[in-house]
């Protein structure tokens, strides 16, 4: 039984629903008002325009992303852990704009890998979109809220992840819950109603560590009786290989995450792309993480891996490294269909609004343009894993502590010597991040204070006397 088997059930689900009269079409409202051209010249003016604009290395707008100032009764409250509720952040006696008042911090657990979030290119597509349409129409993709900026958007994340077509959803976390119920729904609607056999099942095989959001998808679809589910222990392929063979189901995805969100560490693409060819089964990865941060274009961790045709589905987030916010599933039109008319967590959710389309797209092609931004990120991890001993692979540094009892102090510590870095604790597990707009100063800084509360490898930990302040 091949993949494209899959090809082959997605068509008969396609074909039942359609019968049912129940797929549901996009219909892009043009918000621009050179309603005539085309979308492949609308991103041509743009990126040709003065306003798009990309540089040749670090600026100092880019240190908005990891630098913050907050009030120093605010900062007091961190140090004695006093809960809050977010109302000194408002607090008409917090003057932040006082130099006596405030407190500068370097953060160091943030998203915004690339910096891309105060990149003046991006600024301006945002203000112009808000400028000239307001936050676009207000409405689910599916009831008039999906315009020209959302498909221009869209065409972009598919030729970056050199798929057929994409589909926009308000989170990363929405993505994942709406492809997992998807697949999960896939042997109901070629039942048509009647109750499933157990071989009829779609059967999933997850990493023991994927995220969250690929857990409660799973959890929603188990809980309609449409899947069985198997966990394999993480990033263990003769495990995987093992339950494979010992399922008697046809219908087998295989989902994991690309770049581990907690632990830094990547899947074993090559080896899950020959077990594919082997198994036959869907190959579904989360690319949070990896989407233009790895590989030489920004495609992501299977670009980086060379075996971007060898995925079916790859989800992303435009929260990490993209700067902005929302989600997007990248797959064959097929099932991008199928998704838009099933995926509950796409269908009853509003549309990103379209300022925010605006800045992720012209985030993505500065992405692609600005290719220093990679190189700079493995440049720091590289620095990182120098300084410290650690063997680290990603931007993603995962730093076990110990008890939650520790991982407090080492976080009030840390903000003491100036790093906002904040506790990950259970069901989690404590994790840093680097960025490309982080120096090497930075890492050297904040390995010091490092120091003075976990242990590192005396023989490079001992080069700094944990004295430095921002």
């Amino acid at each position: 039984m091949l993949t494209n088997s899959w090809d082959y059930w997605v068509e008969e689900a396609l074909s039942r629903l359609e019968s049912q009269k129940v797929l549901r079409s996009l219909r892009p409202i043009s918000l621009s008002r050179f309603e005539s051209k085309s979308y492949e010249n609308e991103v041509k003016n743009f990126v040709d325009s003065e306003e798009f604009q990309t540089f040749d290395g670090l600026r100092s707008w880019d240190r908005a992303s990891v630098e913050v100032e907050i009030a120093e009764p605010t900062f007091q409250k961190w140090v004695d852990d006093v809960p809050s509720s977010g109302d000194e952040v408002i607090s008409r006696d917090d003057n932040v704009a006082s130099p006596q008042r405030s407190k500068k911090l370097l953060l160091v657990s943030g998203n915004d890998c690339l910096g891309l979030s105060s990149h003046p290119t991006v600024r301006k597509a945002a203000a112009k979109a808000a400028r000239e349409h307001g936050m676009g129409p207000r409405g689910s993709a599916l009831a008039g809220g999906y315009t020209n900026y959302h498909r221009l958007l869209e065409s972009c994340l598919a030729d970056l992840k050199k798929k057929e077509d994409c589909l926009l959803c308000p989170t990363g976390y929405s993505a994942n819950m709406a492809v997992m119920g998807t697949i999960g729904n896939v042997g109901s609607f070629l039942a048509s109603g009647r109750k499933l056999l157990k071989d009829e099942r779609v059967a999933i095989f997850s990493d023991d560590l994927n995220h969250a959001s690929i857990i409660d998808g799973i959890r929603l679809a188990e809980r309609k009786g449409g899947v069985e589910v198997f966990v394999y222990r993480h990033c263990d392929m003769s495990h995987l290989d093992a339950l494979l063979s010992s399922s008697l189901m046809k219908k087998k995805v295989v989902v994991s995450d690309s770049l581990f969100s907690m632990d830094g560490d990547f899947a074993p693409m090559v080896e899950l792309v020959e077990l594919r060819k082997r198994h036959g089964f869907l190959l579904v990865i989360d690319d949070a993480h990896g989407s233009l941060v790895c590989g030489e274009n920004g495609g992501g961790v299977a670009e980086e891996f060379n075996c971007q045709n060898d995925i079916d589905i790859c989800i992303g987030t435009l929260s990490k490294a993209v700067g902005c916010s929302g989600g997007f599933v990248t797959c064959s039109k097929k099932w991008k269909l199928l998704l838009q008319s099933t995926g509950r967590a796409f269908i009853f959710s509003t549309a990103l609004p379209v300022p925010g389309v605006a800045a992720a797209h012209a985030a993505v092609i500065v992405a692609k343009k600005e290719m220093w931004r990679r190189k700079a990120i493995r440049s720091r991890v590289q620095d990182f894993r120098t300084l410290t001993g650690l063997p680290i692979t990603s931007h993603i540094i995962s730093i076990i502590v110990g008890s939650e009892e520790k991982v407090h102090h080492a976080s009030t510590s840390l903000l003491k010597y100036g790093f906002l870095v904040t506790p990950i604790t259970p069901p989690a597990v404590p994790s840093n991040l680097c960025s490309a707009a982080h120096t090497t100063d930075d890492l050297k800084q904040l390995i010091a204070a490092l120091s003075n509360c976990i242990s590192l490898p005396e023989t490079n930990a001992a080069k700094f006397d944990g004295r430095a302040k921002l």
